[in-house]
């Protein structure tokens, strides 16, 4: 495929919105962020303004990369990325349980990554 050929292709897919956003992937490490958290959290109730609270800390702090809404025995699940566990004490203490709705937060500290990737399985 010629250079303007595929030019052409990715502004047709940006335009259908299969590309959402043109990103570059950085280390976290050379930008000391070295700590990886998964968040386990569990909401005091469902209702539209605990979820819209919750939803507000998630959106707004940029330590938080990742959220997902889960089945099972917790509601979310956070990938949070600080410099040391310090840092993310406080980040808790500030902004996670500070969120009059969050219940619980159970946090896992990542060992090791084994697999990271942002291509999908097409």
């Amino acid at each position: 495929m010629s250079q303007s050929s595929a030019w052409r292709k990715i502004q047709e897919l940006e335009a259908s919105g299969v590309i959402r956003k043109r990103v570059t992937l950085l280390d976290p490490g050379k930008l000391d962020l070295k700590l990886c958290v998964v968040a386990h959290v569990t909401l005091d109730d469902h209702h539209e303004e605990a979820v819209a609270s919750f939803a507000s800390v998630v959106l707004e702090r940029p330590e938080i990369m990742e959220c997902y809404a889960l089945s099972g025995a917790f509601d979310y699940m956070l990938k949070i990325r600080t410099r040391d566990v310090e840092s993310y004490e406080a980040f808790m203490t500030r902004y996670l349980m500070r969120n009059p709705h969050v219940r619980t937060v159970v946090s896992s500290f990542v060992l090791r990554e084994l697999k990271f990737s942002t291509e999908l399985p097409i």
